[in-house]
């Protein structure tokens, strides 16, 4: 029960060794100027060195350090294509893949959390893992009922792995700040360390799993699966086969990625509306694209797995969101500007133009303004690099911004969102999902119905 704990000390080197590692290319970057090479060309070396390493670490590691992979492979859009390029296949790697635990682990796991007798519970069990996450790892099965099942099974000592990874991680997130523009790690890194206790309680997962299966068993779109069983360290679902979005993303036709971008932005606002929680943690691994029905004939669904990070929204998503973007688009910069300081974006001690956080805004919306737009890697490396540069508007103003703990959530999984929908490439009707389903975007005299009639005789 204690093979991953043992291997503690060999994870924390391999973490501790990847700011050494830097530190030694600093000084071979040095070398290659001092022999007359440009700065831009070293830079640009060094920076895809240290990514190759990062990358190689991470794709090794369990707990904090694949936790932290996946939450910044989501980001992997806004990296420079120099990088990103030849590192893409190694990022996506860690949405789907990690080390195997041992089978005799696996095994003694199931005994103490289900019996002895744990082998009667399923007319099949595979040994060999289906998929790996973060703080375990899923076994395909057969319920004794017949269902086929995902068995997800803990990794001994998983929450303090985690945490001692993520310690690492954040002594040196510094360095690794210059590989996602415009992005602050040590943040990210708190905020995983923070939903650490949530995610290892397979019991929380189980509620919100459930609550989402209970809410779209009838949905056309998208498919959650039921809940099985449920004990410490153990998590038994109903197994869903699919396309994995990873494979979507690299391999997928036009219709493919543009469906699993539209349902993927409709599941992310329409979530908190109909569940009051928010899936939060939307990496490629977590999503599957299924067939519109048992022939593969109609339009795809989107599968959604891994429920262990939520944000709790009993009244769906926050108003002043939807009423804030809507005033945005309407131009009423005073307005905004007076709602952002009201809900804690701007503090009190400071004094900004409302017209420059408008202009600050503005692109960030760009997907709203239109009826469909396309999202790329081009677009959100430029949006990456506009609140990146030290020497633009948007860089001076984001530091004056501030967001609060409320919003801190539903930020990053906004920004992961549009992440992995500018991986797919997708053409989305983004306005049409925010009119639909984000609290105080549609004016309160909307009609909906005509513009759905609108849409049926189209």
């Amino acid at each position: 029960m204690s093979d991953l704990p043992r291997k503690a000390v060999t994870r924390t080197a391999k973490l501790a060794a990847l700011p050494l590692g830097f530190a030694g290319r600093a000084t071979w970057g040095l070398g290659k100027r001092i022999v007359g090479e440009s700065a831009e060309i070293v830079g640009r070396e060094l920076q895809q060195r240290t990514a190759e390493q990062m990358f190689k670490v991470l794709g090794e590691l369990k707990g904090g350090a694949m936790k932290f992979g996946q939450a910044l492979s989501v980001f992997e859009s806004a990296l420079p294509e120099e990088i990103a390029g030849p590192y893409r296949a190694a990022l996506t790697k860690l949405q789907e893949a990690a080390p195997p635990m041992p089978t005799r682990t696996v095994h003694a796991v199931l005994a103490e959390r289900l019996g002895e007798d744990w082998r009667e519970l399923f007319l099949e069990f595979e040994d060999k893992p289906a998929a790996a996450a973060s703080i375990g790892q899923v076994h395909r099965g057969v319920w004794h009922d017949g269902r086929e099942v995902a068995v997800k099974v803990q990794y001994p000592g998983a929450g303090e792995a985690l945490l001692s990874d993520l310690n690492q991680l954040s002594r040196f997130a510094r360095l690794l700040g210059p590989l996602i523009p415009g992005m602050d790690i040590k943040p990210l890194i708190s905020e995983l360390k923070d939903r650490v206790s949530e995610e290892l309680d397979y019991g929380l997962e189980a509620q919100a799993q459930q609550a989402h299966a209970e809410e779209f068993a009838d949905d056309p779109d998208v498919v959650v699966p039921a809940v099985v069983h449920q004990s410490d360290e153990v998590l038994i679902t109903e197994w869903i086969d699919g396309v994995p979005l990873s494979e979507v993303i690299s391999d997928g036709t036009e219709e493919q990625r543009d469906r699993a971008g539209q349902l993927l932005a409709r599941f992310l606002f329409s979530g908190p509306a109909r569940t009051g929680l928010l899936h939060a943690d939307p990496h490629p691994g977590n999503f599957r694209l299924l067939p519109g029905d048992p022939e593969g004939h109609g339009d795809w669904r989107l599968g959604v797995l891994d429920f262990g990070t939520v944000d709790r929204l009993p009244g769906g998503l926050p108003t002043p969101i939807g009423e804030s973007l809507r005033m945005t688009l309407d131009g009423d910069a005073d307005a905004v500007y007076e709602m952002l300081c009201g809900e804690g974006f701007v503090k009190e001690t400071i004094d900004l133009e409302p017209e420059a956080v408008m202009d600050y805004l503005l692109p960030i919306i760009e997907p709203a303004q239109v009826e469909e737009f396309t999202f790329t890697r081009g677009w959100m490396r430029s949006q990456a690099a506009r609140v990146a540069d030290p020497r633009s508007p948007a860089y001076q103003l984001g530091k004056q911004l501030n967001l609060p703990p409320a919003y801190l959530l539903i930020h990053r999984v906004t920004l992961s969102t549009i992440g992995v929908l500018c991986q797919l490439g997708a053409t989305v009707r983004l306005r049409e999902e925010l009119e639909e389903w984000l609290p105080g975007f549609a004016p309160e005299d909307y009609d909906y119905t005509d513009e759905a009639d609108s849409a049926a005789e189209a």
